[in-house]
């Protein structure tokens, strides 16, 4: 389903608030074992609710969370590509982050490095802020990648305070400074 109300495009990608169409789709992705690979396990259905009622409350609050992401050509829900405010203490936080989770089907498009360079954009940009971290397992180097493609800097290792002693507890650290607006003619602004 198409929708016309982006808070921003990119080339390919739309970036909206949740809707409740969003959720039997979303929900099947975090119980997909490729999706959920690096993560302690998947969410149940109440989880994956939760979730989405706490982003949509986060992007009517301050404009941005995990932004719902659309492929334009098709209208289509893919997953989500956004910014948010990590809730675990560490050294590099309180800090902003950007993160992505897309469906298996829309893999291997480019589309995380598409949103991710159009997320930085709007970091810098509209939000105004000065440096944005991305982290992942150590395990997980399909987003890895997309961190270096961004062009992000790797800025050390740390362990998950979340997963204390757990396989995917050793997480890499990415970070980025400001920039300039690499598509300026695909910011729309709030």
């Amino acid at each position: 389903m198409q929708h016309n109300n982006y808070i921003f495009t990119s080339e390919r990608l739309g970036f909206r608030q949740w809707q409740d169409s969003d959720l039997p789709s979303f929900v099947a992705m975090n119980q997909d074992a490729r999706v959920m690979k690096f993560f302690p396990n998947p969410l149940p259905e109440n989880e994956t609710r939760e979730m989405v009622e706490r982003m949509k409350a986060l992007i009517d609050q301050r404009g941005y969370s995990w932004f719902a992401v659309d492929e334009l050509s098709s209208g289509q829900f893919i997953g989500f590509i956004g910014l948010n405010h990590p809730r675990f203490e560490s050294f590099f936080t309180p800090c902003m982050e950007i993160g992505w989770r897309l469906h298996p089907d829309f893999w291997h498009k480019g589309y995380a490095t598409e949103g991710g360079n159009a997320c930085l954009d709007f970091a810098f940009n509209t939000l105004k802020v000065e440096k944005v971290y991305a982290f992942t397992a150590d395990t997980n180097k399909p987003s890895e990648q997309v961190m270096v493609r961004l062009g992000m800097t790797k800025a050390g290792e740390f362990l998950h305070p979340l997963l204390p002693n757990h396989p995917l507890s050793n997480h890499v650290l990415y970070v980025t400074s400001k920039r300039v607006v690499s598509n300026p003619q695909h910011t729309i602004g709030l």
